[in-house]
């Protein structure tokens, strides 16, 4: 098998959960691979800039991942961010914040199978094909 049959197989059993949560994916999926804000890289940062940077680690590296907090989720992507993903979910801003919560941890551990950001563009390749199946069109 290869690296993205595994790591669709991965994040399959990762997305399937409450209602809304698909496009939560897409949009996460987006913002992972966003060249304007840095892709994961930028994430990254972002957690970094909040002071939450060993979170985001944690969920790249190996090992548990630490939880984070509906509250943290919007300090770091802001609250248009969140409500543009709430709108394109059908969620709630409220209901957003807390499948982001459970749904980016998952999420990034799995796009990054070996515990760092995978380079020579194959995140994004892999994030793309992740894009196409699990799109709400």
């Amino acid at each position: 098998m290869g690296f993205f049959d595994d790591l669709v197989g991965k994040v399959t059993g990762a997305i399937k959960g409450p209602e809304g949560q698909g496009g939560l994916v897409d949009g996460v999926l987006g913002l992972l691979t966003n060249q304007e804000t840095g892709g994961l890289g930028g994430l990254m940062q972002s957690f970094n800039q909040q002071g939450l940077g060993d979170i985001i680690s944690s969920w790249v590296g190996r090992g548990d991942n630490a939880a984070i907090t509906p509250e943290q989720i919007q300090e770091v992507l802001g609250s248009d961010v969140i409500q543009q993903l709430a709108e394109k979910s059908g969620l709630s801003i409220d209901a957003a914040k807390a499948q982001l919560a459970e749904l980016l941890p998952s999420l990034i551990d799995k796009v990054t199978p070996e515990g760092k950001i995978p380079e020579g563009g194959l995140l994004d390749k892999g994030i793309e094909i992740f894009g196409s199946l699990f799109s709400q069109k």
